[in-house]
């Protein structure tokens, strides 16, 4: 199931950096220059989230907001806005938006924001368990079941291995220190050598690399951690 964003925005050069970057992500986005327009679009077809500026021409944000929640009550909505007070913020709020940024804003930000409002609208739905397999290469990897497919087949990851794949997957092409590993798998309070990271790297590569010694997937950064890298 494609994860799908109505972004309402009439600036045009900001619509496509918000648009190209949400792509990035992997979600489909469809546009909307101004507030009748993005009703109109909201009511044709189904959306996973809507990102919506306030400052739009025929009709305003809240405006349009208003319109969303007689049709839908639970798709997520975002305002981005230049428009910063409390009582701008309350105003949205209580229209039925769940989030509000202002700009100027920034990227990383606005795409958090957007993982974790959609990943609340999946909750209990199969796109949700969709959301939990991850595939690179020949290989995919279910984050909820703790189960791989791999070179070597189907196999059963333990709690500890989900965890430290899932945080060097989710910093894709970023280089993961060995510090940061053992404070967010191992916590503050257990600290193993970083022997033990090394070890669990290795195993991976004989999972999920189809040359163990000379990995693609799973990649030493010499003197500080290391980095998964997936094209």
């Amino acid at each position: 199931m494609d994860i799908r964003v109505l972004l309402v925005e009439d600036e045009e050069n900001l619509l496509e950096a918000i648009r190209m970057n949400l792509e990035l992500e992997g979600y489909e986005v469809v546009t909307a220059v101004n507030g009748i327009e993005a009703v109109k679009k909201f009511k044709d077809q189904r959306f996973n989230l809507v990102v919506l500026d306030i400052m739009l021409p025929e009709m305003d944000g809240l405006q349009v907001c208003e319109q969303i929640r007689l049709e839908n009550s639970s798709t997520p909505i975002l305002f981005l806005t230049a428009k910063d007070s409390a009582q701008d913020r309350i105003a949205g709020l209580k229209k039925g938006a769940d989030d509000y940024l202002t700009k100027p804003f920034n990227l990383e930000e606005l795409l958090l924001r957007v993982k974790v409002l959609i990943k609340h609208s999946l909750k209990g739905t199969e796109a949700e368990k969709d959301l939990q397999v991850v595939a690179f290469g020949a290989n995919n990897v279910n984050f909820g079941t703790y189960v791989a497919n791999c070179q070597k087949g189907e196999i059963s990851l333990t709690k500890k291995e989900v965890k430290l794949l899932k945080l060097l997957i989710d910093r894709k092409n970023q280089v993961v220190s060995r510090e940061q590993i053992l404070q967010s798998v191992w916590g503050y309070d257990v600290y193993p050598s970083t022997r033990t990271i090394d070890n669990f790297i290795l195993a991976f590569r004989k999972y999920f690399e189809v040359d163990p010694k000379n990995p693609s997937f799973f990649q030493s950064v010499r003197g500080v951690g290391y980095k998964f890298v997936d094209a």
